[in-house]
């Protein structure tokens, strides 16, 4: 059985770690109120813009005729990785590089025996990770969530975008994590390019006039790449929103787990401070009946 003075210093270790960990889990709610609001306020956005283009592109010539939807035979892969810059915040990124490798082995395993996946790192963890996978890592826009703004983030994408159009890579994927809620974030992998016109469901008729000025040419040119950009602006706020959920869903389970675990060690230590004491009386008594014998 372990000493008084081990079990103390356990308990007292157990402690300062539950201490920090509830600490931590105050500063992840209250980021993901912000990351919450950010995220909630961008999607009708998104989707309204995807939408009008969609209605927009639809029977113009420019749209078809766009680089970004030119559809090439498929040799060399881009995978835009949304992953967190921190740890401690469970599965969260274990869950897309785990996503990013199913992708990989399923639609893309020739090109990655030929060696021409590549993967683009919006997050430390996600760059570690697919480096020590052998995976050549673009890191140039790895510590975007140091100062996270559309503007960061559109320099990812214009980079992905030429990259695209100069024929560098054939196709464009985003893999991250969607925020449901505090305890729910769900794994998506969209395609960025080429892009891929979504037809409208079945029954749905859109009557929309729309008066283009100065003209519908310059509008689609216009429309398209701001699309893109806001498509992965998107991912890395959901992505964003996520982690804070998650790493206070993973604080506040570490909060309870040493809760546990320091009620075991008390009783740990009650029971050795009692055997102790026991012993001691024990050895009290045989003292006091050797000298009585004498």
């Amino acid at each position: 059985m372990a000493s008084l003075k081990e079990v103390r210093n356990r308990i007292v270790s157990v402690n300062s770690t539950q201490q920090i960990t509830k600490a931590m889990k105050m500063v992840a709610a209250a980021k993901l109120r912000r990351a919450q609001d950010a995220i909630t306020q961008m999607r009708p956005y998104a989707q309204k813009l995807s939408e009008m283009l969609g209605t927009v592109s639809a029977g113009a010539e420019t749209a078809a005729d766009s680089p970004y939807k030119q559809v090439r035979p498929v040799q060399n892969v881009l995978l835009i990785l949304v992953t967190s810059d921190r740890g401690l915040c469970g599965a969260f990124n274990t869950n897309v590089v785990k996503a990013a490798m199913i992708r990989i082995n399923e639609q893309y395993a020739e090109q990655a025996r030929r060696g021409t996946v590549q993967v683009m790192a919006i997050g430390k963890k996600g760059a570690e990770a697919m480096q020590r996978r052998g995976f050549k890592v673009n890191t140039n826009h790895v510590n975007a969530f140091g100062s996270l703004s559309f503007s960061t983030v559109r320099e990812a994408a214009e980079e992905a975008m030429e990259q695209f159009v100069n024929g560098e890579f054939d196709v464009v994927e985003i893999i991250y994590n969607e925020f449901k809620n505090v305890a729910t974030q769900i794994i998506r992998a969209e395609q960025m390019l080429p892009i891929v016109s979504t037809p409208a469901p079945a029954g749905v008729t859109t009557n929309v006039n729309y008066t283009f000025e100065p003209n519908e040419d310059e509008i689609i040119t216009e429309l398209i790449p701001k699309t893109l950009k806001i498509q992965l602006y998107k991912a890395v706020l959901e992505s964003n929103a996520s982690e804070h959920g998650a790493r206070m869903t993973a604080m506040d389970k570490a909060t309870e787990n040493a809760g546990e675990l320091l009620k075991d060690l008390k009783l740990v230590y009650n029971r050795t401070r009692q055997a102790a004491i026991t012993k001691e009386i024990l050895e009290i008594v045989g003292g006091a009946e050797a000298l009585a014998g004498e």
